[in-house]
């Protein structure tokens, strides 16, 4: 193992704040369960509901709009899995919902998802993307003419970073009479979210994005809008969630959201310097090597980057060799062989996409860290682009012309 260790992979998760342990920590103390009467049970009762108005207060919602869940993953699969619930088949005008649409570079649950629900009979339309990873807006509309429906589309990308336009897009939605979901499990925490200014029906959230637990997610579901569970048999979260709450972590993910109110405004420019340096160090440093995404609507500690005649999983074996955990896109999609859907969505070749890495920064990353990576990434590009005959090969053509 490397003497030195460094994590630049926040995206796929990140490590709990010292004040969320301690959190979880007197949270475990608590035994109770928070749907008994007795002294114990409002002890757990307590700290949930504390956490619950922490967490709606944070994105400008009411408390009794958010509903806590096992994970983003599952908190997503709730939302679209109401299309085809009895409950979740009708909008406020008791109108059909029988149609989503999403995009093509959607987290991959919602992915699965989707086609799980277009297999019970759902209409699934998928949005493309120009080269930035930004959604096609014009498409949306043309689309959305005249359908009912429900619209899930990311905030921002786990793998680019690129924050899409979600409050038009809502604005879209609505003049369709659709109803509007974001996966907003990237956004929250890092960059300013109100549900308000927004307008979305639905948004999505994790804790172990922001330094809180794993295991533990919210939905914010407006007032009125149509609801169905996805999990079902007790009266837990107002019924729209069964099983007894997991108190531990939902007081953990309230810590978590706390320590991100005092943290996250001056975090996000501390940040982009440090992509910045990151991004032109690579690219000065490296010959044909592309950052992908959008240059400003990004997420500040976001740098998907491509290098040609280099596999993206050498790299990052060779990279965690030197103590520098990077990431070859969504940690959810690690075990796949294939190009990540995303880049090519985005119009990259799939050798251009297999040649990708993700390094995703944090509230811990120094530019000392960040120093070290524009050292031993060159090197690695280097030793790798002269393993591989293909590249070698083109290089000695490309000379001789």
């Amino acid at each position: 193992m490397a003497t030195r260790q460094i994590y630049l992979d926040h995206n796929a998760t990140t490590p709990l704040h010292p004040e969320v342990k301690a959190a979880m920590r007197e949270a475990a103390e608590v035994f109770g369960n928070p749907s008994s009467l007795h002294a114990f049970g409002r002890q757990a009762r307590q700290l949930i509901e504390d956490a619950r108005a922490t967490v709606a207060g944070f994105i400008g919602a009411e408390p009794e709009e958010m509903v806590f869940v096992g994970s983003g993953s599952e908190a997503n699969n709730t939302v679209l899995s109401s299309l085809t619930c009895c409950s979740g088949h009708c909008d406020a005008r008791g109108e059909t919902l029988r149609q989503l649409i999403t995009s093509r570079i959607e987290h991959p649950c919602v992915l699965e998802a989707s086609k799980c629900i277009q297999e019970k009979g759902i209409t699934v339309l998928y949005l493309d993307v120009v080269r930035t990873g930004k959604i096609d807006l014009g498409q949306l509309k043309k689309v959305l003419s005249g359908k009912r429906g429900l619209v899930s589309m990311m905030m921002a990308n786990n793998e680019t970073g690129t924050i899409q336009d979600i409050k038009q897009a809502a604005k879209l939605a609505h003049e369709a009479g659709a109803l509007f979901h974001t996966d907003a499990v990237q956004a929250v925490g890092k960059i300013p979210v109100n549900v308000c200014d927004l307008g979305v029906d639905f948004l999505t959230l994790s804790g172990h994005k922001i330094y809180g637990p794993k295991g533990v997610g919210a939905i914010y579901v407006k007032k009125g809008v149509p609801f169905c569970p996805l999990i079902r048999g007790g009266h837990q979260e107002q019924g729209r969630r069964a099983g007894t709450e997991n108190t531990i972590g939902i007081a953990g993910l309230g810590a978590a959201v706390a320590q991100r109110v005092k943290e996250m405004p001056g975090e996000a420019a501390r940040l982009r310097t440090l992509r910045t340096m990151l991004s032109e160090g690579l690219t000065q440093r490296i010959p044909e090597s592309t950052v992908n995404g959008h240059v400003t609507d990004c997420l500040a500690g976001t740098l998907n980057i491509s290098f040609a005649g280099a596999e993206g999983e050498a790299i990052l074996l060779y990279l965690d060799l030197e103590g520098i955990a990077v990431s070859t896109g969504s940690a959810c999609a690690s075990g796949s062989l294939d190009p990540s859907h995303v880049l090519l969505a985005m119009g990259l070749s799939p050798e251009q996409a297999h040649g990708s890495i993700r390094l995703s920064l944090g509230r811990d990353t120094t530019e000392d860290e960040v120093s070290f990576v524009l050292e031993k990434l060159p090197e690695v590009i280097t030793r790798i682009r002269k393993m591989s005959t293909a590249y070698v090969r083109r290089e000695n053509t490309n000379d001789g012309k």
